[in-house]
């Protein structure tokens, strides 16, 4: 996998994560709340760089996208109450 931060926003993005992890989640454990940052320079989203760091492992935090862009293309319905997934 290529690395997910280019070089020159790898620090800013670290202390950033640190950051928001420590606001979002305090000195708990284990963590209740995750997230992800994405950044990418403008005039060079399309098939340029998009940075990513988050605070969860890569295989939830893929799940996560994928439910949140469902959610805003309108593909995701929420189960019907009761029912088990």
């Amino acid at each position: 996998m290529a690395d997910p931060i280019s070089a020159q926003y790898r620090a800013r993005m670290n202390t950033l994560a640190k950051k928001i992890d420590r606001e979002l989640n305090g000195t708990r454990k284990p963590r209740r709340l995750g997230f992800i940052l994405l950044t990418a320079e403008f005039g060079k989203i399309d098939g340029g760089k998009v940075n990513y760091i988050s605070n969860g492992q890569r295989e939830d935090m893929i799940a996560m996208l994928r439910e949140y862009l469902a959610r805003v293309e309108g593909r995701y319905a929420e189960p019907p109450e009761g029912s088990v997934q």
